[in-house]
């Protein structure tokens, strides 16, 4: 749509979509608005929508993927987690224990990253464990503390959910719902996410390639939520010297073809607390636009990946690290 398109003339050009069997997509940006148009077999007849009134022009979009592509949008979209921006000039960072386990363990840690620097808490309720008989969270009550811990420190919350009544629940108490990596492809999910009224945060698959992991982006697009922020967490490889392979490629990879943001997850990436700072100074170097990272105060005692999460202090030295690497690459922090 032109820059002076008006709510009306973009509501009309919807219509007439709609009109004609297909799906209307309207995605604002800073500058204009786009209008993704899903759900035709081949190509439209351009003039039909050219001659509506506010209409710029009508771009073919050749990927497979319509919704996240940068030929719908060629600006990068912000998405807001409560009241904090993901993508942008600014670095957001996400950090927060591996599983919600208390109180007041969950307070002693999201104290200590506000204090540090940290934006947003992420702690899991719901934990998909690759063993049934390993701690697989709280539940509800979890999300009961995480609602407490926002409370306490300001702080928004992103937590996963793992089924369709888990969302509900996420919905209810968190400001983000996390689709974790073993259920990038779990479609049915990835449908009710996009219906949800939440920002969803999509981590890519172990074994999940660029095209696929934005098809499950385009599942969540495709029904109405737009406010989608991507994470990588690194792949399966062959590599026998940490628990997965951080694949910060595909980070340049996403924003060249793709306008939604993109975090990092450094600790699911190594699996090693001695790599995540390095590794968190790599992906911002290489242009995230964020970290998620797993931070416990007593580690050796944590219910949930304890050898990958990182002590308040090693958390507040990475932040100070990081804050001096933003200004060289355009970002602040």
């Amino acid at each position: 749509m032109r820059k002076d398109a008006t709510a009306e003339q973009i509501r009309g050009v919807s219509e007439a979509i709609e009109a004609r069997g297909f799906k209307a997509h309207p995605i604002p940006g800073a500058q204009r608005t786009a209008i993704g148009v899903t759900g035709n077999k081949g190509a439209l007849d351009a003039p039909v929508f050219e001659s509506l009134p506010g209409v710029l022009e009508v771009i073919p979009v050749s990927h497979a993927y319509k919704l996240v592509s940068r030929e719908v949008k060629t600006e990068d979209s912000i998405v807001k987690v409560g009241d904090v921006p993901v993508g942008g000039r600014e670095l957001t960072i996400v950090a927060g224990p591996c599983a919600v386990e208390s109180m007041e363990q969950t307070l002693i840690v999201a104290r200590a990253i506000k204090a540090a620097g940290a934006h947003i808490l992420r702690g899991g309720a719901f934990k998909p464990r690759t063993s049934p008989y390993s701690f697989q969270g709280l539940g509800e009550e979890g999300l009961r503390i995480l609602a407490e811990a926002r409370e306490a420190t300001g702080l928004p919350v992103v937590t996963e959910a793992l089924d369709n009544e888990g969302v509900d629940l996420v919905e209810r108490y968190a400001d983000a719902i996390q689709i974790g990596a073993r259920n990038m492809q779990n479609f049915s999910l990835l449908k009710r996410a996009g219906r949800a009224k939440k920002p969803v945060i999509l981590k890519r698959g172990m074994s999940a390639t660029l095209e696929e992991f934005l098809m499950s982006a385009e599942y969540i697009l495709s029904e109405g939520n737009y406010d989608v922020i991507l994470c990588e967490r690194g792949v399966r490889t062959f590599s026998d010297f940490s628990r997965n392979t951080l694949d910060l490629a595909i980070v340049p990879a996403v924003k060249n073809i793709s306008h939604l943001p993109i975090l990092v997850d450094p600790s699911h990436g190594t699996g090693r607390r001695e790599k995540v700072a390095p590794l968190s100074r790599a992906s911002a170097a290489v242009g995230a636009d964020g970290l998620m990272i797993e931070v416990h105060h007593d580690p050796n005692k944590a219910l949930s990946d304890g050898p990958q999460s990182i002590t308040p202090d090693m958390f507040a030295q990475l932040v100070q690290d990081l804050r001096k690497i933003a200004p060289v690459i355009g970002r602040s922090l």
